[in-house]
């Protein structure tokens, strides 16, 4: 079996669904999972997990988003994108671009937004796409979302490009047309790439053809990730051969169950943490808080899982486990 995760570059046209569907026939493997839909009319980086990598699919999705968007001015539409049906058409001669960058900026922090009909949001069991087609409208519980960042790249009107740095469940079709409705005139989602999810960036994505090509000359580890990218910033920590079975079994481990890999030094002050020696027992230790997390291995650097230290029971607790 193949475990990894894929940084696809989803092109126009293509479902997340549909992604999924041709990596399944590429690498003849059903363990596959995506890490958060793409509209099929947006493209970018598109994080695809197989093997046991399919268990840190919702770390993934969880994690910031970064995307580049084209906001069309005096345009509203039902799907609040260019593929909908126009609803109503507004003018943007008053608009001058200060005003523009004012109301735009204004969206950037914590905020409340409301899911748009056509999402795949499911309300009674219904997914919100399938009871808009419907011709059904229902109401909709404001989500909190945080937007991190906006660049505004350029202002040619009635278009606008920018950068956007959000959190997992916010959508830049609503976020364009809520800066519309702002200032009045509207506005529609004209183009989408995602750029980044988290550490992965649309430099290191590759479109579905390639890989196909590498699949077939048996170079697929070229574009494939260990499960372990994802956790780059966590200290690594090796099981001892007492503590083994245990760490096989999945069940929790004592501070003299493990040894640190990396002379990582962690500075925080809080009584609340537990210091393991490293490896080599000649420089550092690292100290961890409480509900802080470490990857541990076994021999040969055979990956356990993710595992979490509780300080009040003096213990690391499992997260996340690959292989068990």
């Amino acid at each position: 079996m193949i475990n990894g995760i894929i940084n696809v570059y989803k092109e126009p046209g293509f479902t997340s669904h549909d992604v999924v569907a041709k990596l399944r026939g590429i690498t003849k493997q059903k363990k596959i999972g995506h890490t958060g839909t793409l509209d099929p009319d947006a493209e970018g980086v598109l994080l695809v997990c197989l093997g046991a990598a399919t268990r840190v699919c919702d770390m993934l999705t969880d994690e910031t988003k970064e995307y580049e968007a084209e906001l069309r001015l005096g345009i509203t539409t039902d799907t609040q994108d260019m593929s909908g049906e126009i609803l109503r058409e507004g003018s943007v001669d008053g608009l001058d671009e200060e005003r523009i960058r004012e109301c735009i900026m204004g969206f950037v922090g914590d905020i409340d937004q409301i899911p748009p009909m056509y999402s795949a949001i499911k309300v009674g069991g219904k997914k919100l796409y399938e009871l808009a087609r419907a011709g059904r409208e229902v109401e909709r519980k404001p989500r909190r979302i945080t937007i991190y960042e906006i660049e505004i790249k350029s202002i040619s009107l009635p278009v606008v490009t920018m950068m956007v740095k959000c959190s997992k469940g916010t959508y830049i079709r609503t976020l364009c047309n809520d800066i519309g409705e702002r200032l009045g005139c509207g506005g529609a989602m004209q183009h989408l790439t995602r750029t980044e999810v988290g550490r992965f960036g649309i430099d290191t994505s590759h479109r579905l053809a390639e890989i196909e090509g590498l699949m077939k000359a048996e170079q697929l580890k070229e574009v494939l990730f260990p499960v372990t990218k994802v956790f780059e910033d966590l200290p690594s920590a090796q099981v001892k051969d007492q503590a083994i079975k245990a760490a096989q079994n999945g069940n929790m481990l004592k501070a003299g169950d493990l040894k640190i890999m990396d002379p990582v030094v962690n500075t925080k002050e809080n009584e609340n943490r537990v210091e393991l020696s490293n490896i080599t027992g000649s420089e550092g230790t690292i100290s961890l808080h409480n509900n802080e997390q470490i990857l541990v291995f076994g021999k040969n650097a055979f990956l356990y899982g993710v595992y979490e230290y509780r300080s009040k029971e003096s213990v690391f607790a499992p997260v996340k486990m690959f292989f068990c």
